[in-house]
Parts: C-alpha cells; structure tokens; sequence
C-alpha cells in the first residue's frame, strides 16, 4: 500500500451573532444564543479535530456564550481566536455620536471605517477575550473576509501573530465591494506587517483548472477585472461545507493536494450548528444533514490522506520556521518597507 499524502487540518468557526443572512447588519438588538449549539463540536472533536473559533465582541461579551467557549477551551483544546464585525463592535464613532446611527446597516463596508476607529474596535474586541481568558488572543479573522491593505499593520499593532482572513481567487472590483485576494497563495505565508510579522492561513481555494488564473491575469484590463470579481461564481471552489455537497468537498480536497497544497482550511459558522439561525438552514433535519456531511467528510478525509489536525496558533508554531515570506499587490499581503497600494483587480 502507497504512503499516504501528509495534509494539516485546520478547522475554524466564525462564532456570532445572528441575522447575518438577511442582507441586513445588526449594530443594535442582537442575540448569540445560536452559540449554545457549539456543544455539538465535541463529536468532531472526538475525530482529532483541534478547532479555531474566531469569536465576535457580540459573543464575548454575552457570558452565556463565554461558559460554552470556556468548555471548549478547556476540555477540547479549542483556541479562541478574534473576529471583527465592525458594523456593531463598540466604539461605534470616535465622537460619541452612536446614537445617530440606525440599528440596522445594509452595507458595511470595512474600507469606510478609519484607521482610528479600526484600531479603536480591535481594542475593545482584544480586551473582551482578556476578560474570557486572560492571556491575548493571536488569531484572527475579519467579518465578512473583508481585511484590506492598511489593516495590515493595525493588526500587527495589536498583537495578532495569526490571521485567517485571506481568500485566494476573490477580488472585488473596488474597495467598497470588498479586498483584493486574487493572487494569495493557496499555502500559509508570512507578512511583513510592521511590529510584527503575521503568520496567514488562506481559506482552501482551488480553481477548477490550474491554468485558469493565468489566462484572467493575460486579459486586456477591463475585461480582466470582470473576469477576475466573477471567477468564485464560475471558476473557483472553496471549501466551505454548508455550499458544497461531500463529493465536491472531495473534490476540491483532491484537487488542492494534487497540486502541492499542504494545509486545508475549512470553515463554517457558529448560527449553522443551530437550527433556524441562518436562511439556509432552517429546522433540526438540515442542520443533522450538514453535520452529518462535516464528519463523513472527515472520515473520508482521514482514510485518504495523512492528516494532522492543529489549531490555527499551533499551525502557526509548526510552518511558521519553513513559511515564506511574500509581498504583492493587493490586499492579502503588506511590506512595511515599501509604499503601499491596492490593485482592485486592475
């Protein structure tokens, strides 16, 4: 029998509120109590599973949720990472003006929030996992996978050693609409973000075929910028489980490794482990029929390849010494020795 391939696993949760679905941004009048369903990791956990959760100021200030983090702290070895949801992470305004913004937001753009106010929620977010653990956390995600250039060093000013918020093959079409990801690596890199260096582990993209990216980046521009906003709706498959059936999660799984991939990254949210907390999972059947996926996927998984199972700040001890350093265009990488600037797809 050959050897199997070895692969690191790295599963994390965006742990949040909910009402995320809608279309609609809640700054006011939320609720967590979709948190109480994260008891049910416990059996993936059983499975070698090492899980990352990415917490929101929403749940780290409710300490009902903080009871259940705590557990999966403590008897799963779980590490409690940051997530921003700017849109409802206090200070809301830098002049006390709060109460002048609606409870509700249809678009949040992060590239509209000031560096100031930026570093100003990353701090009350930071502190609330203090207070749920004491030690800081270092890894991070960005609501929304919305981290754009200049957030770079802001996160590096903060602490966070790790972060999780790079798409590889996603690019919007200008800083409203979201980052420039498109030409991430597909394997975990260092930044150089300033303080210190940021240890990344890209979300697992793969395009369906490996020439695809390099046919887009030869286009004339302007039909290379449409091509390229548009290749994750055509060209592109993420491993994200509540999108994708298993033998398309197999799929992408096989089609990564085989093209030197070496860490897989898969994610899902908090509010799809508990029934009626998203549009697209609404009654105990389908929220059974997602989980059920999730672990015949890591059964399959772990018969196929050689897995090791890490969180993200574990992940980042073991690569980090062989990782390389990379710098870019774009959003998903930063050089504090040089000028900065985003190509939006251009």
């Amino acid at each position: 029998m050959s050897e199997k391939q070895p692969l690191y696993l790295v599963v994390s949760l965006d742990v949040e509120e909910e009402g995320l679905f809608g279309g609609h941004y809640a700054r006011r009048g939320f609720t967590t109590r979709n948190t109480s369903g994260l008891k049910d990791l416990a059996s993936f956990c059983g499975m070698g599973i090492r899980p990352t959760l990415f917490c929101a100021h929403s749940v780290l200030s409710d300490p009902a949720s903080c009871e259940t983090l705590a557990w999966l702290r403590d008897a799963h070895h779980a590490e409690i990472g940051a997530h921003l949801h700017h849109w409802n992470t206090p200070p809301l305004t830098l002049d006390g003006t709060d109460h002048t913004l609606p409870d509700t937001a249809a678009r949040v753009p992060a590239a509209d929030v000031s560096d100031a106010l930026f570093s100003a929620k990353l701090a009350a977010l930071m502190e609330a996992g203090k207070a749920l653990q004491g030690p800081p956390m270092t890894s991070f995600r960005m609501g929304r996978w919305d981290l754009h250039r200049n957030h770079w060093p802001l996160l590096a000013a903060a602490g966070i050693l790790c972060d999780a918020s790079v798409r590889p093959l996603h690019c919007a079409s200008s800083a409203g609409l979201g980052p420039d990801h498109f030409d991430a690596p597909g394997n975990p890199y260092w930044v150089n973000a300033g303080q210190n260096p940021i240890f990344e582990v890209p979300l697992t993209v793969t395009p369906l075929l490996p020439q695809l990216p390099k046919l887009l980046r030869a286009l004339p521009a302007a039909l290379a910028a449409r091509a390229r906003a548009s290749l994750k709706t055509w060209g592109a498959l993420a491993l994200l489980p509540v999108y994708h059936p298993l033998w398309a999660m197999c799929a992408i799984t096989k089609l990564y490794a085989a093209r030197g991939g070496r860490v897989l990254s898969l994610t899902w949210h908090s509010s799809e482990m508990m029934p009626g907390c998203t549009p697209h999972l609404p009654d105990p059947t389908s929220v059974k029929k997602f989980t059920s996926k999730v672990g015949d996927w890591l059964n399959w998984l772990h018969r196929n390849y050689s897995v090791r199972c890490l969180t993200m700040g574990e992940l980042r001890r073991e690569m980090g010494p062989t990782a390389p350093l990379l710098t870019g265009n774009g959003d998903w990488t930063y050089d504090a020795t040089s000028p900065q600037h985003s190509s939006f797809c251009n």
